[in-house]
Order: C-alpha cells, then sequence, then structure tokens
C-alpha cells in the first residue's frame, strides 16, 4: 500500500492510504459478515481510509440512512480498531423522515444540525472523534458562515479533525474557506466530488441543480485545487458503479459526448498494454494524477476489493499516462 497525507495543520492532518474503501451499501444491499470481510481485508492490504455518510443508504429500506455507519461501528468494536483507521463520513443529506429524500427534505447545515448530526454519527462509528467529517450537500437556506462556523466548533471541541465538502460549487467552496480564514477558523481540507477517466458533462442538470451537475470535479473545481496546496481531492464513483467493464450498464447521458470513444479507445489499449484490467488502469491514473487524489471505489465482493488493491502496484509509463490525458 502506499500513503498520502491529507490536511494542512501538523495539529490534525492524518496519512491515509492512497486508495479510500466505499461502504455506501453496507448494512443494506451489502450484509454485516460481507462487509466485516471486506473490511477485513483491505485493513490487511494496508488500507487506512474508509468512507461513509450518516445518509447511507437510506433510499435502499426507506429510512433516513445510517446503516452503513452502524455496520463500520460494529466492525470496529468487534475488531478492537482504533483511530490507526481513518474514516470519514458526511452530514447535511440525512432525509428529515423515513421514506423522504435529500433532495427535497434534507437535514440541511445549519448550526444545532451540524452538532446533533455529528454526535449521532459518533455513536454509530462508535469513536470519540471524526476523523473527517464533509459537508455532504448544499444548503441554500442557511447562512455560509453559520455551516462555517458550526463545522469549526465541532473541531476546537475535539469531535472532529478535519473538515471536507462534497458536492457544492466553486465559488461556495472558496467563499467558504475564505470565510473560515478570516475568522482563524479551520475549514474544508478535503474535496469529494465524482471524477473518473471518462469526462462527463457539466451542463446536464442535475438532481441537485438545474445549472448543471453540481457534483462533478469540473475544471474550476481542477483549477481551484491546483492553486491550493492544502486541499486533497477524494475521488467518488471512479469506476461507474461497473459501467467500464459491464456491457448490460449503458453510458449515462451525461457521458455520451464525442469525446468518450476516444477516450476509451485509449483506455483498452493501455489495459492491453499493461495486463491490467480497465479498472485498474482507471484507479492508477487518478492515484497518479497531477493533483493530490484518492479515488474512493466501493466493494461488494472481495473479488472485486482484491481487484481495486492491485491497482496500487500498477506503474504507468509516461509515455501511457500522456496518451490517456490527451485523448478528447
Amino acid at each position: 500500500m502506499r500513503y498520502r497525507t491529507i490536511g494542512s495543520n501538523p495539529q490534525t492532518r492524518r496519512e491515509v492510504s492512497v486508495l479510500s474503501l466505499g461502504a455506501m451499501l453496507f448494512g443494506t444491499r451489502t450484509d454485516q459478515d460481507t462487509a466485516f470481510a471486506i473490511l477485513d481485508r483491505f485493513v490487511e492490504a494496508g488500507g487506512t481510509f474508509i468512507d461513509t455518510s450518516n445518509n447511507y443508504a437510506f433510499w435502499e429500506t426507506g429510512s433516513q440512512g445510517g446503516e452503513s455507519e452502524t455496520v463500520i461501528g460494529n466492525w470496529r468494536r468487534s475488531r478492537g480498531i482504533g483511530d490507526e483507521i481513518v474514516i470519514a463520513t458526511k452530514l447535511g443529506a440525512r432525509p428529515l423522515a423515513p421514506g423522504t429524500s435529500y433532495v427535497d427534505n434534507a437535514e440541511g447545515l445549519g448550526a444545532k444540525v451540524i452538532r446533533e448530526s455529528a454526535e449521532a454519527s459518533r455513536e454509530r462509528l462508535g469513536v470519540e472523534k471524526l476523523d473527517l467529517l464533509y459537508a455532504h450537500i448544499e444548503d441554500p437556506g442557511t447562512e455560509l458562515a453559520e455551516t462555517v462556523e458550526g463545522f469549526a466548533a465541532l473541531v476546537e471541541d475535539g469531535t472532529v479533525g478535519l473538515l471536507g465538502v462534497s458536492n457544492h460549487w466553486a465559488w461556495k467552496v472558496e467563499r467558504a474557506r475564505a470565510l473560515a480564514a478570516a475568522a482563524g477558523l479551520p475549514g474544508y481540507e478535503v474535496l469529494q466530488y465524482h471524477h473518473t477517466y471518462l469526462r462527463r458533462r457539466t451542463d446536464v442538470p442535475g438532481q441537485l441543480s438545474q445549472d448543471g451537475d453540481i457534483g462533478v470535479f469540473s475544471g474550476d473545481l481542477q483549477n481551484y485545487v491546483r492553486a491550493n496546496s492544502d486541499l486533497t481531492l477524494v475521488a467518488y464513483s471512479p469506476l461507474l458503479a461497473g459501467v467500464y467493464t459491464r456491457t448490460d450498464k449503458p453510458l449515462d447521458y451525461g457521458l455520451e459526448h464525442a469525446g468518450t470513444p476516444k477516450r476509451r479507445e485509449v483506455l483498452d489499449a493501455v489495459a492491453r498494454e499493461t495486463g491490467a484490467t480497465v479498472n485498474q488502469v482507471v484507479l492508477s491514473w487518478l492515484i497518479d494524477s497531477d493533483l493530490p487524489t484518492i479515488p474512493l471505489a466501493g466493494a461488494s465482493s472481495l473479488a472485486q476489493l482484491n481487484e481495486n488493491l492491485a491497482a496500487v502496484d500498477l506503474e504507468l509509463t509516461a509515455e501511457q499516462r500522456a496518451r490517456l490525458d490527451a485523448a478528447h
């Protein structure tokens, strides 16, 4: 396993594995025994970075979520896991009632919600401190200053380490970080967005905004990370839920454009040259990106996890990376 540091403050920064394990479906589609086996194997291979959320996976059961955090907490207690494993979770997108959705009924990012939801996550995970806590989605109904101060208060209390943000427009991320810096408060240092080798259109309206897909690692965000050395990208859904390898999973509309076949052609060629799978090439391309990037990949079986883990040791040549980058 290889590792990289997230965060810039010596008191809160952490060294984590360059591959993060997504636990979104643990406790729902993936039963606890299987989840335990996947977690055990990930740690055995040197993995130290696990990702979840307080609303995972409400859509599977009609609940408000929390099943994933509960399974991770059960695993930690049964295995005697301490702070050597970094667990990231999120708040702000938990539905306020069972059977509803975060799209129109989310808990939001008010100071009271931040404190109460963080406490509930700590209880489910069985930890005294949340290593990394994200603002999951935007909350237009709450002033940014209140959200910034709410997260910072948890860091000051010692119940949260690093702060992160996901699914926000780039200008909102910058404004929140500027507010935190001006007040001498800790701000967002980890960005979690969808990023993969195939390029996704950003002008297609998403669930959260008619102005485009707010969850994509857009050019604005890429340039922002490039200009701010304290930031790290955690790239979610890098393997497109099986689209790269499964013929029964068609591309979604956001990936259907003229550049996709060209990039796919080069990707397939590099996979043949290396003897690796397409998924492994995608993960390797992300891990060794010129931007500090940690791919976040879920797994529902040990076979899937082992395939992902092998990508950490895959070294693409400079010529292969240049061809992959240039395809458009």
